[in-house]
C-alpha cells in the first residue's frame, strides 16, 4: 500500500526503509523545501544516518496534503511539534500511527490524544518498542509492538507491515503503550545521571527496576494492562534506553551529572532527548491521577531547576522502605 511518513528525520527515514523492505510503497514528508529536494537529488544525509542511502522508490517531499489521500499515516515527528505538523490533515480518514515517544507539555496529552483533536476522522494507534533508528534503517532485527483499540485491526496491520527485520506484534492496550514509551525516557535520563556520577552498576540497576515500577503504576492507572509494561514497549524499550551508550536520553542524564545546566539543551532542540520534554509532563499527568512517582518526581525537578542532581539523589535515598520496593 501507499504508506505517509510524516517527518524526514533520522526515524522517519529509517520507517520508510523499513516500509520498503516489507513490500509497500512510503512518502517521506519533510517541511523544509530545499532540504527535501536536495534529498531527492542526492538520496543521502549529510549528518543524519550518515552513509545509508535512500533508494529510488521511496518519494520524498514537501507537501504535506500530498499524504492526505494515503490510507496508512505514520507520524516520526517529536511530540512536543506533533500538533502544529498534524492539523493540516484534519480531514484525514486514514490510519494513523504514531512512532514518537512522549507526553505533551502544555496539556499533558498522550500523543493519540493529540491525533483525535487534530485528525478526528482517523484512526489513531501506535507504534512502539526498543529500535534505534540507524539499525532499523540497516535492516538489523527489531521488534516492535502496533496498537489500534481494535485487536483484528492490529493484527492485520501488524502482519501488513511485518517483514523478516521487522517484527511487529499486535497489541489493544493502546494507553499502555503510550505510557511505557514515554516515562521510559525519562527513567533512562535518571540512569544515565547515576551513570555519569559513578554510583555503580547496582545503583542503576536498582534505578531502572523502580522506574519499571513507577511505569506500571502510571499505566495501570489509565487503564493499561501489565502485560504491556512487561514486554517491548515497556520493559524491552526501557531496557534499550537506560543501558545503551548511544541512548540520546541516557546521553543527556550522564551530561548533566558532568554538570550541563538542562538551559544548554534547551537551546540546542535537535540535541535534546524526549525525556527532558516529557518529564514535567509526566510528573503533572500523574499528579492529576494521585500516581506517586519519585524518580520522575527527581528528573523533572533537576532539569526545571528547582533542585540539584545530588539533593535530588539524596532525597530519593532518604525515601522511607516499604514492603515489596
Amino acid at each position: 500500500m501507499n504508506i505517509g511518513i510524516v517527518g524526514a528525520g533520522s526515524w522517519g527515514t529509517a520507517l520508510a526503509l523499513a516500509m520498503l523492505r516489507a513490500g509497500h510503497r512510503p512518502v517521506l514528508w519533510g517541511r523544509d523545501p530545499e532540504a527535501m529536494a536536495r534529498l531527492s537529488r542526492e538520496r543521502t544525509y549529510v549528518s543524519r544516518l550518515q552513509g545509508i542511502v535512500l533508494p529510488e522508490e521511496i518519494e520524498v517531499t514537501s507537501e504535506l496534503r500530498s499524504l492526505g489521500a494515503m490510507p496508512l499515516l505514520l507520524s516520526a515527528v517529536p511530540v512536543q511539534a506533533m500538533r502544529g505538523v498534524l492539523e493540516p490533515l484534519r480531514s484525514v480518514d486514514a490510519t494513523l500511527l504514531v512512532c514518537a515517544k512522549g507526553i505533551e507539555r502544555q496539556s499533558c496529552a498522550r500523543v493519540t490524544e493529540i491525533v483525535r483533536v487534530c485528525c478526528p476522522h482517523a484512526d489513531a494507534g501506535v507504534l512502539s518498542g526498543p529500535s534505534f533508528a540507524r539499525e532499523v534503517a540497516l535492516g538489523r532485527p527489531t521488534a516492535l509492538v502496533c496498537g489500534l483499540n481494535a485487536l483484528d485491526r492490529a493484527r492485520d496491520l501488524a502482519s501488513a507491515l511485518s517483514s523478516p527485520t521487522f517484527r511487529l506484534y499486535p497489541s489493544d492496550d493502546v494507553t499502555g503503550i503510550e505510557i511505557g514509551g514515554a516515562f521510559k525516557n525519562v527513567v533512562a535520563i535518571a540512569a544515565g545521571a547515576v551513570s555519569g556520577l559513578g554510583l555503580g552498576e547496582n545503583a542503576r540497576a536498582a534505578v531502572v527496576t523502580r522506574g519499571l515500577a513507577e511505569i506500571g503504576r502510571m499505566a495501570a492507572a489509565l487503564g493499561g494492562r501489565p502485560e504491556t509494561i512487561g514486554g517491548l514497549a515497556g520493559l524491552g524499550d526501557l531496557v534499550l534506553s537506560a543501558t545503551s551508550a548511544t541512548s540520546r536520553n541516557m546521553a543527556f542524564g550522564r551530561e548533566l551529572a558532568g554538570g550541563a545546566a538542562a538551559d544548554s539543551f534547551r537551546a540546542a532542540g535537535h540535541r535534546l532527548a524526549e525525556g527532558a520534554w516529557t518529564a514535567q509532563a509526566a510528573l503533572d499527568l500523574a499528579a492529576r491521577h494521585e500516581v506517586e512517582l519519585p524518580i520522575t518526581q527527581a528528573v523533572a525537578d533537576v532539569i526545571e531547576g528547582r533542585t540539584s542532581l545530588t539533593q535530588a539523589i539524596e532525597r530519593l535515598l532518604a525515601r522511607p522502605l516499604r514492603s515489596g520496593e
